[in-house]
């Protein structure tokens, strides 16, 4: 079974993404992991992320699929999260799995104002020494600016700043669009409310993969 989990930033997919790999033991596929790395070597992809954009489609496309070959070869029991954003790469990445015997089983849609959005992502830190990230309203560290994990100095990434939220916010809205009418006509799109308590998300959203796994099983 092979779901897509998409939402803007700060919609809690990434939150919502390892809730539901640890339940129901799924590969975990972000593409935002992908990019940062891939960030790490490459000024210009370095400078699209920060600046709130997005890697051209085709090339994060190229990327993803080299790293499902070299990570997880079998393509079976994956979750997508934040890929694909264009109908173009919601083909592609079909199309890719079915020629190994398999295909998108349900994409789930997180939707959250962008209002919402910001407010989150403002509140976002990450430690600049193990990485590990904190939230000063739902996740706050110990002490203001310090890492419970390694007392590491807390820092916000730059695509995590107010103007490259909007950016990304619009972004999401203006790309994913039309991806999301073409799951919703396909029947495979559940939408789910993303401004309510992460528990309350996560149960509904293990509900959608429960139903989701037994169809696939019958």
């Amino acid at each position: 079974m092979n779901i897509v989990l998409l939402g803007s930033p700060a919609s809690g997919k990434g939150t919502q993404a390892e809730i539901l790999s640890k339940k129901f033991n799924l590969f975990h596929l972000s593409t935002g992991d992908i990019a940062r790395k891939l960030a790490e070597t490459d000024p210009r992809i370095k400078e699209i992320i920060n600046s709130g954009k997005l890697i051209p489609p085709e090339e994060i496309t190229m990327h993803v699929l080299d790293f499902l070959e070299n990570k997880k070869p079998d393509l079976r029991d994956i979750l997508f999260e934040g890929f694909p954003r264009f109908i173009s790469q919601y083909e592609a990445l079909d199309n890719f799995l079915k020629s190994k015997g398999d295909d998108i089983d349900v994409v789930i849609s997180l939707e959250v104002p962008m209002d919402v959005a910001i407010k989150r992502i403002s509140a976002r830190w990450m430690c600049s020494g193990c990485g590990e990230i904190f939230n000063t309203e739902s996740k706050p560290p110990k002490s203001f600016g310090v890492c419970d994990k390694c007392s590491g100095t807390l820092v916000q990434r730059d695509d995590d700043k107010p103007e490259a939220i909007k950016t990304r916010f619009e972004y999401y809205l203006q790309n994913t669009k039309e991806l999301i009418d073409y799951a919703d006509v396909k029947g495979n799109l559940t939408k789910v409310n993303g401004d309510r308590p992460i528990e309350e998300i996560a149960k509904d959203l293990e509900e959608i993969v429960r139903k989701a796994k037994e169809d696939d099983q019958n």
